[in-house]
């Protein structure tokens, strides 16, 4: 049997409702039994629900790494109610007693197995393309980046000190071809230029003077970002129509910034896997993605092998987000056994199949330590090279060893143990709730010689990079700051 705490049982649950509704059934000993099998490999029992029979539910562990949940009960949430109080139960201590597992759980499980075993046979064959399709969809793509470079040169004709929220309407009027032309990610980028002119009264000319500045300073910024994304994104797909494979581009995330959906075949496929991985969360958070209409989960993980901090992602569109579970906090760590890793740069987006979490201890805490750099100069001439590429993260995520943490003529900032500084701001990254605040309620133990994960921005007027603490990393712990 795995680990199981609280904590595990949490992060299983697909909502915060499910989780408590689980915990409620061990509250009020609705399990009228409580049983595991020799092995430890499989809980199972029975929970009494508003009907005259029990439920019958078990969490079986036989693939530690891909926990399978089976209930009597109606609910098409996975796991139920009744299989989280299960597993609460187990964390509790609640007595298990020993047993045989019955004969019609065993035979689930041996079809379950049966079902692996042919997968595997089958991702082993050579997955067939349909060529023709995909060439119709490339070229249909190129007709969209002639639709996008047009709408670009509309915007730079017109100006951004002549756009307004009912310029911005009209062009996005125009963007929604874009979608129709398997180009979300570049109809999402158009659409990250149209809402830096919508204020709350539909109107730009209302915003105030300062404030205008710093839109038209994004502004130019993103319209830099679309032309480049009309050169490269034609370049690129004229050269996948040219490969007789029409292969995807893996040496850069253009295929992801026009909105190519990864699989995580095509990821392994490409040889984008690392093997035999183990992540910490660092930090958290969800915002709701109005270019795309949909909600987006981030988690930030680091790779205790490498040190490297990457990403993940999990986007649940509008019309889709009942069906979707929802990403979590995950406070444990990760032992992934392939990791497939996006095309990116410095923090590029994960995903795995399959992870078995174990408790996380004060080495993991240390070797996270040991992997930050003590040296801003260094970072900030990285994160420099790093943002002269038009399409690259504008936001990237490092982890720095400081000396202290305060302020400096009312300015709050972040010194290392050369005397290097960095400004402090939660300015110009709307996607994640304020954190800078928090820092003053901590104990000064935690803002002296320790680690902080950050959130490197450019600021456009002043040309200096600032950072956003997202958490900060003790030999005891992580205090994340953006939950």
């Amino acid at each position: 049997m795995i680990s199981i705490d609280d904590a595990y049982v949490d992060s299983a649950a697909p909502n915060s409702d499910a989780a408590k509704n689980g915990r409620g059934l061990v509250v009020k000993n609705k399990f009228q039994k409580l049983s595991i099998s020799e092995d430890s490999t499989i809980i199972f029992g029975e929970c009494q629900g508003s009907g005259k029979d029990p439920y019958k539910c078990s969490c079986d562990f036989q693939r530690p790494e891909a926990p399978t949940h089976r209930c009597s009960c109606p609910s098409r949430q996975f796991p139920c109610k009744h299989c989280l109080g299960l597993m609460y139960a187990y964390a509790q201590g609640k007595k298990f007693t020993t047993a045989a597992v019955p004969e019609d759980l065993q035979g689930k499980r041996e079809k379950l197995q049966a079902r692996v075993e042919k997968k595997v046979v089958e991702a082993d064959k050579p997955k067939v393309v349909d060529k023709a399709a995909l060439t119709k969809k490339v070229q249909a793509q190129l007709k969209g980046i002639d639709l996008l470079e047009k709408l670009t040169c509309d915007l730079v004709r017109l100006g951004v000190g002549n756009m307004n929220a009912k310029s911005a309407s009209e062009i996005e009027a125009q963007a929604k071809q874009l979608g129709n032309a398997y180009l979300p990610g570049a109809q999402a980028a158009l659409h990250n230029y149209t809402k830096l002119f919508a204020s709350e009264d539909g109107t730009v000319e209302d915003v105030p003077a300062s404030k205008r500045e710093a839109v038209f300073s994004e502004a130019l910024d993103h319209l830099g970002r679309l032309h480049t994304l009309v050169k490269q994104g034609r370049s690129y797909l004229q050269r996948r129509l040219e490969d007789p494979e029409l292969k995807p581009e893996t040496e850069s995330s253009i295929a992801a910034w026009l909105g190519h959906a990864w699989q995580l075949r095509e990821l392994k496929d490409a040889s984008l896997v690392e093997n035999d991985v183990e992540l910490v969360q660092l930090a958290f958070n969800s915002h709701d993605d109005v270019a795309r209409r949909e909600f987006v989960d981030t988690g930030v993980w680091i790779s205790l092998n490498s040190g490297k901090i990457r990403m993940t992602q999990t986007f649940r569109p509008y019309k889709a987000v009942k069906y979707i579970k929802s990403d979590d906090s995950f406070f444990q760590v990760a032992q992934v056994k392939e990791l497939c890793v996006y095309p990116g740069d410095v923090n590029p987006r994960i995903r795995w199949e399959a992870m078995l979490p174990r408790s996380i201890e004060a080495k993991d805490f240390q070797t996270i330590r040991k992997h930050a750099s003590g040296d801003f100069a260094a970072v900030v001439k990285d994160v420099k090279t790093h943002l002269k590429g038009p399409l690259a993260d504008k936001q990237p995520i490092y982890a720095l060893n400081f000396q202290r943490i305060g302020h400096i003529g009312g300015t709050l900032v972040i010194e290392d143990a050369k005397g290097e500084r960095l400004v402090m701001t939660d300015a110009g990254m709307s996607e994640e709730p304020p954190s800078c605040h928090l820092l003053s309620l901590l104990p000064p133990a935690c803002l002296a010689g320790q680690t902080v994960i950050v959130r490197f921005r450019h600021d456009l007027d002043t040309r200096k990079l600032q950072v956003k603490p997202l958490s900060i990393v003790t030999p005891d712990g992580i205090v994340r700051l953006t939950l």
